[in-house]
């Protein structure tokens, strides 16, 4: 077995609510990251994935939990590992050569090495001639690509990235994935290992030695898939399909809650989250699935490829559609159950009817609200009490994510209504005034 280079053994985190509640995040997480390996990490938005990032570099501490560099405990931030990140964090008013140098500045190297060092990096990631150049005048894969330099420029034993080539175009996102695939082959790349946050399964399994699969509230790991295929691997070999194919069952495969045998199916929780799902992009996935291309049934990464639909857009469609009983998931296919079948051949009206019908049995927290307007005098409610609710379980902008989606949802099956002037959810206008007549 490689050496460990950084390792993690039953890591707890929490942070603190808005009324000063506990709130974990992390919870039970065992990790070794070791010489000469690349892991991916695969998770639903707040998970705390970037959470264990910045825990692993050092930036935050740790509750529970140990966290080791090189076997010493790591209690500052490791001056052998380096993050890249989604956004750039590019400083607009510096050059691509003193965006570059900057890490090397406050390590106290001097001017002329620091200079030198920083036009190596900056040649290795493909930026030759382009150190004068300022964050405004390059393209997005080229930002990226300095804070790729910027990373690399300190010769990190450990990489971090954290959705890295997410916010690229696919097209350059894959050649740049590429190009740091040949510099770690090549051994041109001063780094032993790199962790990668990704929210595309395809990208986990070209690039990754191992999948970890992250599970939420809190975040902990669930599945680790190793991905024993030589690299560069081809995106449409048998191999490679057969482990996309298994991640995607893997990440669609519910976990049993403490108290409940396996075989039973998830239920969620009133202050659990909901998947992020727009309807229109709902009834638009079950009639493609209905339709003849798919008659019922469709494999997710053919479904993905049909839709253009990114992962972290499909997986909760798909996850909302199993919730409401319209489709269910099995070994990473999504099936067209007879409910959903019933709904996709309905006119509007009868839709909208069943949605809500399937809402008020399946989603607690619009029946919880549903339940509250009822025995309400007036027939309405401010948000805030909801979202109090939620923030006990989850952050604010989550809470207020969640709700959202419970009061959109609710809207479309006709359970309640919303004003966006007032913040207001009130019982249906027709359910109101009958109550009033009677």
């Amino acid at each position: 077995m490689s050496k460990a280079i950084i390792e993690l053994e039953a890591v707890g985190k929490s942070f603190r609510s808005a009324d000063g509640t506990a709130r974990p995040v992390l919870e039970g997480v065992d990790f070794r990251l070791a010489e000469g390996e690349i892991v991916s990490l695969l998770g639903p938005s707040g998970s705390g994935k970037s959470t264990l990032l910045r825990i692993m570099a050092g930036l935050i501490g740790v509750d529970s939990g140990d966290v080791r560099y090189r076997g010493h405990p790591l209690y500052a931030p490791a001056r052998g590992v380096s993050m890249v990140f989604q956004s750039f964090a590019l400083f607009p008013w510096l050059t691509v050569q003193g965006n570059v140098e900057l890490g090397l500045e406050a390590r106290g190297v001097g001017p002329a090495e620091r200079a030198k060092s920083a036009e190596a990096a900056i040649r290795m990631i493909g930026l030759a001639g382009f150190e004068g150049a300022l964050p405004r005048e390059l393209s997005g894969g080229m930002r990226q690509r300095v804070g790729i330099a910027r990373a690399l420029v300190i010769e990190p034993e450990v990489l971090l990235m954290d959705e890295a080539f997410s916010a690229l175009d696919v097209l350059t996102g894959e050649r740049l994935r590429e190009e740091i695939l040949e510099l770690w082959t090549s051994g041109e790349m001063p780094t032993k290992a790199i962790l990668i946050v990704s929210h595309d399964i395809e990208e986990a399994v070209l690039m990754a030695d191992r999948v970890l699969i992250f599970a939420s509230d809190p975040g902990r790991i669930r599945f680790e898939l190793p991905v024993p295929l030589p690299r560069p691997r081809d995106p449409e070999s048998a191999e490679v399909r057969r482990l996309i194919d298994e991640v995607y069952a893997l990440m669609t495969t519910g976990e049993p809650r403490a108290g409940r045998p396996a075989e039973e199916p998830a239920v969620l929780q009133l202050a659990e989250r909901l998947p992020e799902a727009d309807i229109g992009r709902m009834e638009g996935l079950l009639e493609l699935l209905a339709g003849d291309s798919f008659e019922g049934r469709a494999d997710l990464p053919r479904l993905a490829e049909e839709t253009e639909l990114t992962d972290d857009e499909l997986l909760p469609l798909a996850q909302a559609l199993s919730l409401l009983g319209l489709a269910s998931i099995a070994e990473g296919d999504l099936h067209l159950t007879p409910l959903g079948k019933r709904y996709v051949e309905s006119e509007h009206e009868s839709r909208q009817a069943l949605f809500g019908e399937q809402l008020l049995a399946q989603v607690p927290l619009v029946a919880h609200i549903r339940s509250s307007l009822d025995q309400e005098a007036s027939g309405e409610l401010p948000e805030e009490p909801f979202v109090r609710l939620l923030s006990e379980s989850l952050d604010a902008v989550e809470a207020e994510r969640v709700l959202r989606t419970a009061i959109e949802w609710g809207r479309h099956g006709e359970v309640f209504e919303y004003d966006y002037n007032t913040g207001l959810i009130r019982l249906p206008r027709s359910e109101a005034a009958a109550e009033t007549a009677e």
